[in-house]
């Protein structure tokens, strides 16, 4: 690839057909061989927008000499209310829309035994899982039992209980020949992917240190808002969202991506055993609070439900978003820290921060105000590394990542010796939507050549260990 731009036209035409690479192919879905409209896709219970991205893209763009694996008849299992009607108007929108308008065929069914009617028809062999997270370790388990392959969002489990049925799961779907997958989205990001090829120029960043507890190797925080405005009107968030029983505490729910980085970064197709490579050292969690409302402004609800009552304390409801986990990976200590407030200041947003030291060069991200809430990505000599040898070392290195970004460079940043900023262009990078894409390309080319590696399944788990452990430790640390 040249640039991102080239690779989102590249990863829309491919997307769903390109993974089967011709009807030649063979597939070991359902024991076919490539046929049109194989892969037959199952939705339950979106109550998540996520579930819709997956189907975003066009597949009249895959009838050229490829057959289009994918079928455009999809099966929706799910309560009725306003999540599926969401759901719905997504893809209607999708279907209807001026540019490339997709093909979907919604089928849907909506009695109180969605989920056991969905298994008993088994009308399709992919089941997209994205909503209220309190059932979801149960739906992955009962589809996999039933050899049905499952594309889920995060977070796959919230306490230790959904973790030990992950567990179950990943022993049934490997004796039922299926595979399980979570959306981690953030692996297709610009700066996260040039961040990991930078990591691993050994001349330029050295060897990753280990750090200590108290002055970690890694360090990730992330901060987000309940309440945003998009083109003027409030985003309405369900109601269960505030309850960590449905949605997970913050420290089950974000840092799931951000384990994931370490891992997919640090440690590239490495297997992770969390029994024998990861140590949760600590967490601590603490509650951010809503009046009636704040709830109101965010759900549309003139009342806090019943199942909420016991979060509400002096008239607030207390939701316990925010955290810290402290755990080690392959003797690396990681410090995370994940934040939930209630809304942005005037002109504020998300932000990010984060570091991984080398013994050569420490690669910092920031994302706040003074970068206009846009990530960008740093890199900053060592205090031991020679400087004509870093400054040759960095030139090497852009060098290799020009060949596949050529309006990525590396610009000295005035006032401070040995720092650069590492420049990647607003107009190259992909918003978070289009991450969907790639994730799908790559579960369904794993589902094709049935050869998904085993460190994406160990290193799952691992991410679910840490997560469920680190839940536990802050709840005794109260």
């Amino acid at each position: 690839m040249k640039c991102i731009s080239n690779v989102v036209i590249a990863s829309i035409l491919l997307l769903f057909a390109g993974c089967g690479s011709g009807a030649k192919k063979e597939s070991a879905v359902n024991g076919a061989l490539g046929k049109d409209g194989e892969i037959k896709l199952m939705v339950l219970a979106p109550g998540h927008f996520h579930a819709s991205l997956l189907q975003k893209n066009d597949l009249s763009l895959l009838n050229d000499s490829t057959i289009a694996l994918i079928s455009d008849s999809v099966y929706v299992y799910a309560p009725s209310g306003a999540e599926l009607e969401q759901y719905l108007a997504n893809i209607d929108q999708y279907n209807h829309r001026s540019e490339n308008p997709t093909q979907w065929k919604e089928r849907v069914y909506t009695g109180t035994d969605f989920l056991e009617k969905m298994l008993a028809d088994k009308k399709g062999n992919v089941v997209v899982l994205a909503g209220n997270n309190r059932d979801k370790t149960r739906y992955i388990f009962e589809s996999v039992k039933a050899g049905i392959h499952v594309l889920s969002d995060k977070p796959m489990a919230v306490n230790k209980e959904n973790f030990h049925l992950l567990e179950q799961a990943y022993d049934s779907a490997r004796a039922h020949h299926v595979l399980i997958y979570d959306m981690m989205t953030e692996r297709y990001d610009a700066l996260n992917i040039i961040e990991r090829k930078l990591l691993h120029h050994q001349e330029l960043f050295g060897k990753l240190e280990t750090g200590t507890s108290d002055n970690p190797a890694i360090y990730m925080e992330s901060v987000h808002h309940f309440y945003k405005e998009v083109s003027g009107n409030p985003l309405i968030r369900p109601a269960w969202y505030y309850d960590v029983e449905q949605q997970g505490e913050g420290i089950a729910d974000v840092t799931t991506h951000l384990i994931d980085l370490v891992n997919w970064k640090c440690f590239p197709e490495q297997v992770i055993n969390y029994l024998k490579d990861v140590d949760v050292v600590d967490a601590t969690h603490w509650p951010t609070e809503l009046s009636l409302a704040d709830f109101a402004r965010s759900t549309g609800m003139d009342a806090f439900p019943d199942y909420l009552g016991k979060y509400i304390k002096d008239s607030k409801l207390q939701v316990y978003a925010n955290g810290t986990i402290y755990y080690r990976v392959k003797d690396v200590n990681v410090a995370l820290k994940v934040v939930w407030n209630y809304q942005a200041p005037q002109g504020g947003g998300d932000t990010f921060t984060a570091y991984i030291k080398g013994s050569r060069a420490t690669l910092k991200t920031v994302q706040d105000k003074s970068h206009q809430f846009i990530k960008q990505l740093y890199i900053e000599k060592g205090n031991k590394t020679d400087a004509v040898a870093f400054e040759t070392a960095l030139n090497q290195a852009m060098t290799e990542i020009q060949n596949d970004y050529p309006q990525v460079s590396a610009k000295a940043v005035s006032g401070k010796e040995g720092v650069y900023l590492i420049d990647i262009p607003v107009e190259i990078r992909e918003p978070h939507e289009a991450h969907f894409g790639y994730v799908g390309k790559q579960f369904f080319n794993y589902l094709i050549g049935q050869d998904l590696p085993e460190w994406e399944n160990s290193n799952t788990l691992a991410k679910y260990f840490i997560t469920t452990t680190a839940v536990e430790k802050a709840k005794e640390n109260k």
